[in-house]
């Protein structure tokens, strides 16, 4: 059975930093676009960030450039979303997701490509 574990959230305060983590499981993740997604309260999701198999990599968001950084790790079957100088507004359940691209460039940032989902971890930034 193919799932995906997030772990590394948490309550921080504002300009702090918080590493996600998701590991895979059922199936190896060489061959896979990975996202991360949010929501917030009240809010659609978003997408955050993508890497493709040959680590293409897209920001979605405008507003965590330049603050977050995708990387994958092939070997030890996760990928990460290193959090930097946190804002309020960062506060979301924070998803990772998973499908094979037909292009192994490929990245999406539409929740709706992707077929493997966590279940999420929540990020809240709050003093």
């Amino acid at each position: 059975q193919l799932q995906l574990v997030e772990s590394g959230g948490g309550l921080v305060q504002p300009g702090g930093s918080l590493r996600l983590s998701c590991v895979a499981s059922g199936f190896t993740l060489d061959d896979y676009t990975l996202g991360w997604f949010r929501q917030a309260p009240g809010k659609e999701r978003e997408g955050v960030s993508c890497i493709s198999p040959l680590n293409t990599i897209t920001y979605w968001a405008d507003s965590v450039k330049g603050r977050f950084t995708i990387s994958r790790d092939n070997a030890k079957n996760r990928v990460y979303l290193q959090m930097n100088n946190l804002r309020p507004e960062d506060t979301a359940v924070y998803y990772c997701a998973a499908d094979r691209p037909l292009r192994r460039d490929y990245c999406s940032g539409d929740e709706n490509w992707y077929a493997h989902w966590g279940q999420g971890t929540q990020v809240t930034v709050s003093s």
